[in-house]
This record gives C-alpha cells, structure tokens and sequence, in this order.
C-alpha cells in the first residue's frame, strides 16, 4: 500500500488576475489554474482567516432556516467520503437538519467534543444563505449566470470525480489540495459505478492514501498526468469542464464557495443521458455492429466540419440543422415517440 506523494507531482499553474480581469482569459485556457488571491476581497474570506472561525456566525446571519442535506463521518473513516467495505453502501451517515445544527455539529467536532466529521457538500447558496453574494460573488460571472454553491467540512477527502461544467472553486476557510487529471486518463482512475455513487457522479475507486498497486496498477499512468493545486483562504482554481478532481479539506474547518456553468445551448440535455442509451443500446451489439455505429457517432457528432452536410437543401435539414429553433424540441418529440413504443 501507498500514500501518494503530492509534493513529487505536477503543480497546476499560477495566474494573477488584474482587476477588470475578462472571463474569456480563464475559460480559454483549458487547463487547471490557480486565479491566487481571486476572493481576497469577499467578507466573508476575511472572517475565514481569522482565528475560531467567525466566518461561521457571518454565515448565520443569512441562515433561511432551510433544511440541509449533510454527512456524519465516523473517526474510523478518516474523513473520507467513500463506499463500505462492501461496497453496496456508504461509510458516511446521511441527515437533513438545519444550517444552523449542522454549524453547532461542524464546531464542535473543530474543537474535539466530537470525534466524528461532518460534511456539507454542493448546496445552493442563494436557497440556503440568501444575500450571502451580494458582498461575495465574481463580477464577472454576472452575465451567465452561474450555480453557486457551498461546500462545509471538517478535515475530509473526496474521491476523484469529474464534472460536465465549468468550475472556478474558491477556498474561504481553510486549506484545500485538489489533484487533477485530464479527461483521458479514465481507463486509468478505476471509476466505480455510473449508477451508484456517494455523490451523484462516478468516482475513483483508488484510495490516495492508501493506494493498493497490485489492485489498481494502472493508476500509475494517472499519476504521470496528474496536477496538484494547493489553496490558501482567497485562492481560486479554475477547473475546466470533465477534469477529474480529487479533494481535500486540511484543516478543522474549511469552507469552499463554487460557480459552476455549461458553455452550450439552454436546450441542451445532458451528455451523460446519451452515455446510458449507448448502454442500452450499443453495448451488446456485435463488434462489427459496434464499430459501424462508431463511424455513425464520429460522423454526427464528433465531425465538426460545417459542410458536410450540404448536399441536402437547408429547408430539409430537420434535426440535423443545429441552428434550427425547433431542432432541440423535435430531437425530444422523436426520442420520446421512439422510448415509448
């Protein structure tokens, strides 16, 4: 068994953003940054610095008094979020009490009256904390209108997983370590189950901490890919769309705020749908079938040449003019006539 060495690792880039920074200087570069002192200014980044965690009372103040979904760690789990042992369950125990139970658990576990960890993942901040960003929020990320949500722990690890959206994850309290992999590397992580997972996304099955080489050897190639970002209260990672991402809390208490949005169509649904109907439908073909419907995907939707299909008049394009107003809703109708047989 082996703990990896992040220090030997890749280190993710560092940008320093001038104030009027454009959205388009991050997203365009297509690779993990860190944006170092990017929410420096948010008031509640100041609360975060400061010694016995007023950033937890500062949170209270804009309390709704909704009901949060949360997790209790036991001290045997060390703080990862994770399956059994069995893995037909979890190692974490899920409740919904308020936001203000969940802080008074989340203190008292920071302090020792608590032996176990609690956890509070990808809750929307406007439902749960309403008038939170007015005084902390990304300007330039008005215009599109992002997710933003909170994540609350005490020291924790997240398996590594990856997510459809784009991401800039800010830290507020607390040290955060991600380690990140390209997309490519999925052969290589030994992603556990698409339809039961802790979290809702699949994730690495290999333990970072306790790594078992001769169960998971591959993941040796992931490492030569892999990044590691470390971030301070008022640091940024930007996280491009479907990058896999390891995370770690490091301290008693940590507190990370994160946008997330999708560069597409409004109409669009999601990829991973058309991931399940391949399953469905594709899987247990025979080979030779496989590798035509292959062709077929790499034609329709992987070829992004503009004219391939201009031997057929506009006005007959149909669903196949991405343009189109309608195309979104036809594509719906004809899928939804096709699953109703």
């Amino acid at each position: 068994m082996n703990q990896i060495a992040f220090e030997q690792l890749a280190k993710v880039p560092t940008l320093t953003l001038a104030p009027n920074w454009p959205l388009e200087q991050v997203t365009q570069l297509n690779q993990p940054t860190i944006l170092k002192g990017l929410v420096n200014d948010w008031p509640m980044v100041k609360k975060g610095k400061q010694p016995n965690n007023p950033v937890l009372d500062y949170l209270l103040t804009f309390d709704s008094g909704c009901k949060v979904g949360a997790g209790r760690l036991p001290a045997n789990t060390n703080g990862r979020l994770f399956y059994n042992e069995q893995l037909n369950g979890y190692n974490f125990e899920l409740s919904t009490p308020s936001f203000e139970d969940f802080i008074s658990k989340l203190f008292n576990a920071s302090t020792g009256f608590d032996d176990a960890s609690y956890y509070l993942g990808s809750t929307n901040v406007d439902k749960i904390l309403p008038g939170l960003r007015a005084d902390n929020d990304i300007k330039q990320l008005s215009d599109i209108k992002p997710l933003m949500s909170i994540w609350l722990s005490n020291t924790s690890r997240i398996a590594a997983h990856q997510d459809m959206a784009e991401n800039i994850a800010c830290c507020v309290a607390g040290k955060r370590r991600f380690t990140l992999f390209p997309p490519a590397q999925l052969e290589n992580l030994y992603i556990g189950p698409l339809d039961f997972t802790p979290a809702g996304q699949p994730i690495s099955l290999v333990d970072f901490y306790d790594w078992d080489e001769a169960k998971y050897p591959k993941f040796k190639q992931a490492l030569e890919h892999a990044q590691v970002a470390e971030l301070e209260p008022g640091d940024a990672l930007y996280i491009p769309s479907m990058w896999w991402h390891h995370v770690e809390s490091l301290d008693k208490v940590n507190i990370l705020v994160n946008y997330w949005w999708q560069q597409n169509n409004k109409h669009m649904g999601a990829a991973m749908d058309v991931l399940l109907h391949g399953l469905l439908n594709i899987r247990n073909l025979p080979n030779k079938e496989k590798q035509v419907w292959q062709s077929m995907f790499d034609y329709y939707l992987f070829n992004d040449d503009d004219n391939r299909f201009s031997h057929i008049p506009s006005h007959s394009l149909g669903i196949l003019d991405a343009h189109a107003d309608d195309a979104a809703r036809r594509l719906r109708s004809l899928l939804l006539n096709n699953l109703n047989r």
